[in-house]
């Protein structure tokens, strides 16, 4: 995927790595100031002092890049295709798994006949229910593969649903989360370096807060063409297949 500034991800890498050199300047202006009072003692000579840096503001969505939409999805798929699918998951979210478990395949299959492009939209509102914040490192986690190579997107996002942690103990560790990426044929260093360094904290939270000011009360949301599909069918093994076909129509 390009790193231009069209890049959603770049930008948030962009904004990452500002919070963290800010960070640096911080404690580096701490430590002037403590060899400055220091200094003040033995010679009683009073140094200029450091500027501290400012964080940075979370990411702001710029325009769509590669295989990530300007709303922070996961793009799978000929964006021309007839049917446009949008699914908006919590990899915490039992339900998100029950879904992926009786309709991945489903859309598996219609993208790679082309009748579908499917938007993949993993959003972390769900840290509540680990000890240790899994539900936003997943997230972060699925930027990091979808920036590597999108065509293993899928299969990764099967093996994460296979693998979710129960609800109310500690999730996945990062290393564990680097090893499920492995096993999806993600072994670039760079894949596990990003899921260890949550690059992509600010701009998940924020997709997170978005998606969550529309119309979206909670996960799995399905939508096919725009619509929100509330039928028994996202449940449904297969089910969404036949909704696709009429769709496509």
């Amino acid at each position: 995927m390009s790193s231009t500034g069209k890049n959603p991800l770049a930008k948030a890498e962009a904004a990452d790595k500002k919070r963290k050199v800010a960070i640096q300047i911080g404690v580096a202006a701490v430590l002037v100031a403590l060899v400055a009072a220091i200094g003040v003692g033995i010679a009683m000579k009073q140094p200029d002092s450091g500027t501290e840096g400012t964080a940075s503001s979370m990411a702001q969505l710029p325009a769509s890049g590669g295989s990530i939409t300007e709303n922070g999805a996961v793009r799978i798929g000929n964006p021309d295709a007839p049917v446009k699918v949008r699914v908006v998951a919590d990899l915490q979210c039992p339900a998100c798994k029950k879904f992926e478990a009786a309709n991945g395949s489903a859309l598996a299959e219609a993208i790679a006949d082309g009748t579908a492009v499917v938007d993949y939209e993993i959003i972390s509102f769900l840290d509540r229910a680990s000890t240790n914040q899994y539900s936003s490192r997943a997230a972060n986690a699925s930027f990091c593969v979808a920036k590597s190579d999108p065509g293993k997107y899928q299969n990764w996002l099967q093996l994460m649903f296979e693998n979710q942690p129960a609800e109310g103990g500690a999730g996945l560790s990062d290393a564990e989360l680097v090893d499920i990426a492995t096993e999806a044929g993600y072994t670039d260093p760079a894949v596990a370096e990003c899921i260890e360094g949550k690059p992509y904290n600010d701009y998940v939270e924020q997709v997170t807060q978005q998606t969550l000011q529309g119309e979206v009360q909670g996960t799995p949301a399905v939508f096919i063409n725009g619509e929100l599909n509330q039928s028994d069918a996202i449940f449904t093994e297969n089910g969404l297949a036949s909704v696709i076909a009429d769709a496509a129509r």
